[in-house]
């Protein structure tokens, strides 16, 4: 096995070559034997896979070939960063040729004054009219519902209280009835065109409605077919807020001894504290990373960035309609001329990355699984998702790094404009 490397710059390199077939073939038959060998102390008989073991052979075969290769430059494979980049991988007559791109970890001067990037800012405030809105949210959120004064026609957005019976054939079907039901008109709970015909419903109006179950709907029984329902008006009724006093806070916050100003603080906080996540993400963050990026120099890994450009192109591909990927496709000089238009935005995102994380190593600040854990879970809450499924996604999709690295770039900024609480 021949091997020639190329010193691109201080960190990239391209190792190439040809690797023989007597090579594979030798590899191969020595997995072979090791399986047969295996199975038989196993006493089973598991079938061997030829296609298998010789795809096991070349990925061997092919670390033996990176290996030597970097000893030729006397570089520790623990020195590698990432994946290789294979710019060829070509099974010819004589073997396999290869070319390899391979980066080592740049360095990063950490030592050098960076504080000048990190912007000066007031934290943001809450505004007392904030706060008695959010209050008048949340008494209207835990408010109970009374009849309107004065009776009337039923409209869009009334809260409807109706007694129904439906019919199929003119036989009632089960969960078709109820007495004292309470519907928003324009809500859409019920089956498409019910609440629409209730518009105009005076008090003690019986009404009968038409409608048709949607084919998709989830009892087949009834799924696609049209109904009949006796409706009743029985009134209209409105949200009244509840009190804003020291019950009601005592109420909300779970403690005795809580009064309306404890509640008000609280609302006055998490006001404060989302002004800010968003000051932070709109303004701080973007001020950090162009510092970051303008502040420190240092040599790419070619082949991470290659990469990274791969997963952006997939991504933008993932944004398009399916016209467009079929002319983009179409189009050989489309392909390469979105790779080049997103390296820039590539290289960016992975010096970023490198910055982030010796910077990180240098202040001594680390993510574990039961922060990347919480931060989904409240992910997941202010979204309305399932945390469990939120979490099973990022598992399954190999996403929990990246999520880790955004966690540590965070904590990282967090630090630096002097946002933590250690």
């Amino acid at each position: 096995m021949k091997v020639i490397v190329e010193k691109l710059d201080d960190i990239n390199l391209i190792i190439s070559g040809t690797i023989d077939n007597k090579m594979i073939e030798e590899k191969f038959d020595t997995l072979k034997e090791k399986t047969k060998k295996e199975s038989a102390e196993k006493d089973t008989a598991e079938e061997i896979n030829d296609e298998t073991l010789q795809q096991n052979a070349e990925s061997e075969v092919l670390t033996d070939f990176i290996e030597a290769g970097l000893k030729e430059v006397n570089i520790d494979v623990e020195k590698i960063l990432g994946q290789p980049g294979f710019r060829k991988y070509e099974k010819r007559d004589n073997g396999l040729y290869l070319e390899i791109a391979i980066a080592t970890n740049p360095h990063i001067d950490t030592d050098i004054d960076y504080s000048d990037i990190v912007p000066t800012f007031t934290q943001p405030d809450a505004d007392p009219k904030d706060v008695e809105a959010k209050l008048l949210e949340m008494t209207t959120q835990h408010g109970t519902f009374e009849a309107i004064e004065k009776p009337k026609a039923a409209e869009n957005g009334d809260v409807a209280v109706i007694d129904f019976e439906g019919f199929v054939d003119g036989v009632p079907f089960e969960g078709g009835s109820a007495e004292k039901f309470n519907l928003k008109i324009g809500s859409n709970d019920f089956i498409p065109g019910f609440e629409e015909q209730m518009i105009g419903m005076e008090y003690g109006e019986e009404r009968t409605i038409t409608v048709t179950f949607p084919k998709d709907y989830q009892s087949t029984d009834l799924a696609g077919k049209v109904s009949e329902f006796k409706v009743k008006l029985r009134e209209i009724q409105e949200q009244k807020p509840a009190v804003a006093d020291d019950a009601f806070a005592q109420k909300v916050l779970n403690d005795k001894k809580a009064t309306l100003d404890t509640l008000k603080g609280k609302l006055a906080d998490q006001i404060q504290s989302q002004a800010l996540s968003k000051f932070y993400a709109d303004t701080l963050k973007p001020l950090l990373v162009k510092g970051l990026l303008e502040t420190f120099e240092f040599t790419l890994p070619a082949n991470i960035v290659e990469q990274e450009i791969d997963a952006k192109v997939t991504e933008r591909m993932q944004q398009m309609s399916e016209e467009e990927r079929i002319a983009f496709t179409k189009d050989k000089k489309k392909f390469p001329a979105l790779r080049e238009a997103l390296r820039a935005e590539a290289e960016a995102t992975i010096k970023k990355a490198l910055i982030v994380d010796a910077l990180a190593k240098k202040e001594g600040l680390e993510v574990d699984d039961h922060e990347i854990q919480s931060a989904l879970y409240y992910q997941a809450m202010m979204s309305g998702q399932d945390a469990q499924e939120l979490l099973k996604y990022y598992e399954e999709n190999n996403l929990m790094t990246a999520a880790k690295m955004g966690l540590t770039e965070d904590k990282l900024f967090g630090r630096l404009l002097g946002l933590d609480k250690r």
